[in-house]
Parts: C-alpha cells; sequence; structure tokens
C-alpha cells in the first residue's frame, strides 16, 4: 500500500531523497529530493509540489496535524519544510527534541540544518556550492533574507547520507554528538554541537575507503555503520 508519492512524477534518476523517521507523537518525517534537473530544481520553492520537501504524515499517509501549511491555500498540507536539494539524513536531538538534517550540495555546499516548521532552506535560491561545470548556481548567493543558513557546511562536499545523535552511555564523551556517514567522503563524521552550532569535527575510519550509507546506535550503546559497495560491509564503533 502507498501512502506517499512525492508528486510531480519526473523521468529523472537522481535525487529521491527518501529518508523516513518516527516522531515523538508517531508520525513520519519523510524527505524527498528535488530530481536534480534544472526544470525541477524551482518546485523546491514551490509548495504545491512534494519536491524538495521535508513533509510530516501520519502512518496512514495523511497530513499531521499541526503541520505550518495546512491552512495555506495552494500547498500541500503535508509539507513541513521546503527548499531542500536532496535529503539523505534526518535525526532528532536527544537532549532538546529537535529535528536535524543533511542534504547534498552540488560542487560544494553540503549541509546540516536544524529543522524548523515552516521554514524555507533555500535552494536553489542560495547555495554554498557551484554547477558541476563550476558556474554559478542561479545568481551565485549564499544568503537571502527569509531563507535559512545551514547550521554547517562542507566545500569540498563529502556526501553526507544516514545520520544519528548518539545518546548512549558507552562513550559517555560522545553524549549528544551527530554521526554522519559520508559517501564520496568514504568516512563517519562526528560533530560536537552546542547551542545550536557546530563547535567540533571529527573524521573517523578514514582509512577505509567505503561509502557508508548509514549510521545508527545499538542497543549496546556501540555505533553500527552500514556501507553500499560492491562487497557490503557493517562496522561497530565502540570501545572493546
Amino acid at each position: 500500500m502507498v501512502i506517499y508519492r512525492a508528486t510531480p512524477a519526473f523521468a529523472g534518476t537522481l535525487h529521491y531523497g527518501g529518508r523516513i523517521l518516527f516522531d515523538k507523537s508517531g508520525h513520519l518525517f519523510v524527505s524527498t529530493g528535488e530530481r536534480s534537473d534544472l526544470q525541477t530544481r524551482p518546485k523546491s520553492q514551490d509548495l504545491a509540489t512534494g519536491l524538495g520537501k521535508i513533509v510530516r504524515i501520519t502512518k496512514d499517509g495523511k497530513p499531521a496535524n499541526g503541520n505550518p501549511f495546512i491552512n495555506t491555500a495552494g500547498a500541500m498540507p503535508e509539507n513541513y519544510t521546503y527548499g531542500h536539494r536532496n535529503v539523505q539524513g534526518l535525526a532528532i536531538h536527544p537532549q532538546t527534541g529537535d529535528l536535524w538534517e543533511n542534504e547534498f550540495g552540488p560542487r560544494g555546499g553540503d549541509e546540516v540544518n536544524r529543522i524548523e516548521a515552516g521554514k524555507n532552506y533555500g535552494w536553489p535560491t542560495i547555495s554554498y556550492g557551484l554547477e558541476y561545470s563550476g558556474g554559478k548556481i542561479g545568481e551565485g548567493l549564499t544568503q537571502k533574507e527569509g531563507l535559512e543558513q545551514p547550521v554547517y557546511y562542507w566545500d569540498p562536499v563529502v556526501s553526507p547520507s544516514g545520520m544519528t545523535f548518539y545518546s548512549g552511555d558507552l562513550i559517555p564523551e560522545w553524549k549528544n554528538n551527530l554521526f554522519i556517514g559520508c559517501l564520496s567522503g568514504s568516512h563517519i563524521v562526528r560533530l560536537e554541537i552546542k547551542d545550536n552550532k557546530v563547535v567540533g569535527e571529527e573524521r573517523l575510519l578514514t582509512d577505509r575507503q567505503d561509502r557508508f550509507r548509514d549510521v545508527q546506535q545499538g542497543k549496546d550503546g556501540a555505533l553500527y555503520a552500514v556501507c553500499d559497495g560492491a562487497h557490503g560491509k557493517l562496522y561497530r564503533i565502540g570501545k572493546k
């Protein structure tokens, strides 16, 4: 049974987004990509579409109560935030309850964002990246009034994917740190966050040359990371 489908349909093969996360009330956050093409990019800014969005729905696929655009004429009521490029990671901070995400930039400009209902995260109007050809994205803006700035960004890119906040006791010095699996970066990023700002970055498993697709915390308090290469691997990160 299909409970949600991002529309409009597009025949391209890129930027589907595709993370799903339950919130504390049992509703689903679902991320979508803007399908990459110059034709579809502007739909990230169009609330009448489901492309380039984070949506919030019930387990039956209906718009969740309290969504910011339920009473906005012409907007899809399931939309929660917009202006995204290709959201690959979603995680809820264990202490604050805030939703965080990461998304691919183009050539430069991979982002980490703290998500607030109804906010516009800027793509493709603003970006810290360039076209793959080296040209400007649109007018070449990195900031504009009314558009959210990323909490953190990378240039060159790391291709951030699945992520999680650490809440275990096995490694107490990592409490509330954000861990992100990186594809082209071939490592796992650890971000230390204080007052909603990144104050430190460490890169783990940098010698493995694997594409880290997802990282999650296990019941034993260790982190587990899965790779998506030809020889899929599962890593355990923790004390012996």
